[in-house]
């Protein structure tokens, strides 16, 4: 049986020039599955998954957010912590504009744009995570070391 082969994405691209050890880990992609879909293909729970959320304040100043696959992002918190009047998530089509990634395959890394990363804190205490890697269907599983260390992401707590 063999693996089938993806082609190499720019987040992909991204962890490499960077020497970040990663596995790559695909699974069958669900429409609106989510990270329930892949936590449970890939065996794992879904609390390791984070998802990518491409937000933007009222001025439609885009950010990313980093989330526990089993939680949802408190907008109301965000919007305090970052001092702004709210967050909304963007659209498909403006979260595609700032990244280049469509919804469902949205990578932190290697984005079109380089956009401020928030992370929720408790997913820096996790030994591994499993977070998109540029491709709907495609995970890659790492240390959250490695993301902080090619991220600098600001560390929020607004998980609920």
């Amino acid at each position: 049986m063999t693996k089938e082969k993806f082609p190499v994405t720019n987040a992909v691209r991204f962890l490499r020039e960077h020497q970040v050890e990663f596995i790559e880990h695909p699974y069958r992609y669900e429409e609106k599955g989510g990270t329930e879909v892949a936590a449970k293909a890939l065996g794992v729970d879904e609390h390791l998954t984070v998802k990518t959320l491409v937000m933007e304040d009222e001025n439609k100043v885009p950010i990313i957010v980093l989330m526990h696959g089993d939680r949802e992002v408190s907008t109301r918190e965000l919007a305090r912590v970052l001092g702004v009047k709210s967050i909304t998530p963007c659209s498909s089509e403006t979260a595609f504009k700032h990244t280049g990634y469509m919804v469902g395959g949205i990578s932190p890394f290697g984005t079109k744009k380089q956009l401020p990363v928030y992370i929720e804190e408790t997913i820096l205490s996790l030994p591994r995570i499993f977070i998109n890697a540029g491709r709907r269907g495609l995970l890659c599983e790492m240390s959250p070391k490695d993301l902080v260390r090619v991220l600098n992401p600001i560390t929020v707590r607004v998980a609920r």
